[in-house]
């Protein structure tokens, strides 16, 4: 399940795409991903909810408690 309902739709896509082409290209020698533009929506909608729900804050408060060595991009900074 996805973060959010909203979200659900464009998870499957994605989640049917990559399986595909996991199974079909990569394992065949082909790193090239069909699937970005699909991860893209489905990431920008994962992180409107993280924003809707403030879950942002409790992920900027984890990482100062444990930080990376260099934080992930958030995409809407």
């Amino acid at each position: 399940a996805s973060i959010s309902p909203d979200c659900q739709e464009l998870k499957d896509k994605y989640d049917t795409c990559f399986n595909n082409w996991y199974s079909n290209k990569f394992l065949q020698g082909s790193i090239e991903s069909d699937c970005d533009h699909l991860f893209t929506l489905y990431r920008a909608c994962v992180w409107k909810a993280i924003h809707e729900k403030n879950i942002d804050r409790l992920i900027q408060d984890a990482r100062k408690e444990s930080p990376f060595r260099e934080a992930p991009a958030d995409p809407d900074a």
